[in-house]
């Protein structure tokens, strides 16, 4: 079997184990499973990673481009929302879907899981 990067596939919506399938059936919701390999996707749990991560890329490069957009042009702050509001959410619902699937497809490949109460033995 081929390796695929879980960087690559995940980015580009793939199934990590084909590298052909579908990963999502929405914008942000994930296939049961993929239709080419049959692998099974029920087993997501990506959590607030992928929200993590959009929150600091945001928040590190396009929230100082308003800042200093509002600094420079001494716009008033209305002006500033207007234009930089649907900028932030664009780039946030944009990053939010290739780093939900960067985050599955690497829980696919190390076969991280989320651990329950009964998975300690006493």
């Amino acid at each position: 079997m081929a390796y695929h990067s879980p960087i690559s596939t995940g980015m580009k919506g793939r199934c990590p184990k084909c590298a052909e399938g579908e990963l999502f059936k929405g914008l942000l919701s994930f296939n049961d499973s993929c239709l080419s390999c049959g692998a099974d996707f029920r087993i997501e749990d990506a959590g607030d990673g992928p929200a993590v991560f959009v929150i600091f890329i945001v928040g590190i490069f396009i929230v100082p481009l308003a800042l200093l957009f509002h600094l420079k042009t001494n716009a008033p702050t209305w002006l500033t929302f207007l234009i930089w509001g649907p900028i932030v959410t664009l780039a946030c619902i944009g990053l939010l879907r290739p780093l939900r699937g960067v985050m599955f497809n690497l829980q696919w490949v190390t076969k991280a899981r989320e651990i329950r109460g009964g998975d300690y033995k006493s």
